[in-house]
């Protein structure tokens, strides 16, 4: 059995999300047992008025950091779909890439939760936070 080590984390970038969600050019800064650290390139085509990104592009960037933190949680990656995610917007980003911490609450067999908490680099005040859920599917054969 492999690893879920940082080289398995960064090739989920390429090989589990869709297109769009691999434009958000996303790495992974940090990897640990039950969280991730990602970072969010910081780019034009992500923003609003005045260089601010945008919440679509924030709650993306949630999403897809928790779905790292599970599947190290997990110990591999597996298939899965959000249930809930309720983000709560604290200060505007603007102009700087994007450090996303998730760390799982609790997983179960069939359900796992999570929180993720979004700061723009340089400042460590949480810019976004988010409680999400997910449902833990089985492999299909």
């Amino acid at each position: 059995m492999t690893q879920f080590d940082k080289a398995v984390a960064e090739h989920m970038l390429t090989g589990v999300f869709a297109p769009w969600v691999q434009e958000l050019d996303l790495s992974v800064e940090s990897l640990e047992a039950n969280g991730v650290i990602l970072r969010m390139k910081f780019s034009e085509k992500l923003c609003r008025d005045n260089g601010v990104v945008c919440g679509q592009a924030l709650m993306s960037l949630a999403d897809t950091a928790m779905v790292f933190a599970v599947s190290s949680a997990s110990g591999a990656y597996r298939p899965m779909t959000t249930v809930d995610q309720t983000m709560h917007f604290l200060q505007p980003v603007a102009n700087a890439d994007v450090l996303a911490a998730a760390e799982v609450v609790r997983l179960g067999r069939t359900m796992a939760f999570g929180s993720v908490t979004l700061t723009a680099e340089g400042d460590e005040r949480p810019a976004a936070m988010a409680q999400l859920a997910y449902a833990l599917l089985s492999e299909s054969k």
